[in-house]
């Protein structure tokens, strides 16, 4: 059995790399704040384990405790892979720095960088004694090589984000049952986040208008299209420990 742990798994990305991932010998493992009634349909139709978590990824104290739930889901007796997709993310505040309100500010660098490095931590302690395939997956961005105007926080927690994973995997290398770690840039994917961009103000991202023409020119990558990409490479050779990759390269 192959165990899937995916943050923000039930919207967009996450719920289009959760669909890909459907299969009988494979148990999915939820971390959101609401469920996806079509993926829990289509589970239960491909005879599908899978598990739901409700949680808030912004109270970052109770990742820990969260973690050791999951992983209670855990059959060590047959596990044969265990994959953590650090997916979940948030876009705003999409302002210039001295615009961004504080409250704001410290709710997306938790979501977008302490969580998946709690939950990264947490993966890593539950899963060290397991001499099994153990993979973590960042979803990242070009955002975290190349600034944007009004996306300070964004960027800043991509890049992060990859340095994070390239520091994992450089600990991980000297140890008996070592992790796996890499980062990922998905591509423009059609979801919400986009919808959020698109609303913006063109005087808090001055971007505005490239991302409505790539939407009207239909040149967003559906999540599905995208998922199908992801769940491959999860479960590669290609999956390349310590390094970045786009999708929209290859896969």
């Amino acid at each position: 059995m192959k165990y899937f742990i995916i943050s923000g798994g039930s919207k967009g990305l996450g719920e289009g790399l959760a669909m890909e991932l459907l299969d009988e010998s494979h148990h999915l493992l939820i971390i959101a704040r609401s469920e996806s009634r079509e993926l829990k349909k289509l589970a239960a139709a491909k005879a599908c384990q899978m598990d739901f978590f409700s949680f808030d990824l912004g109270q970052t104290q109770a990742i820990p405790q969260l973690m050791a739930q999951v992983f209670g889901q855990v059959d060590e007796q047959r596990v044969e892979g265990v994959y953590l997709v650090n997916n979940a993310g948030l876009i705003e505040p999409v302002k210039r720095v001295e615009d961004c309100p504080p409250e704001m500010v410290d709710q997306h660098m938790r979501v977008n960088l302490l969580a998946p490095m709690l939950l990264s931590a947490a993966f890593i302690r539950q899963s060290r004694h397991l001499n099994t395939q153990k993979r973590i997956l960042h979803i990242s961005s070009g955002a975290a090589e190349f600034p944007y105007y009004g996306w300070s926080c964004y960027c800043t927690g991509k890049a992060g984000l990859e340095m994070f994973g390239r520091c994992i995997s450089e600990e991980q290398r000297d140890q008996k049952y070592p992790v796996e770690c890499m980062s990922v840039a998905p591509g423009i994917i059609d979801t919400a986040m986009q919808t959020t961009i698109r609303s913006s103000r063109e005087e808090d991202f001055i971007h505005r208008q490239k991302f409505i023409d790539l939407k009207e020119g239909g040149q967003l990558i559906a999540p599905r299209v995208a998922g199908k990409k992801l769940a491959r490479l999860l479960l590669s050779d290609a999956f390349n420990d310590g390094g970045r990759a786009d999708i929209r390269d290859s896969y």
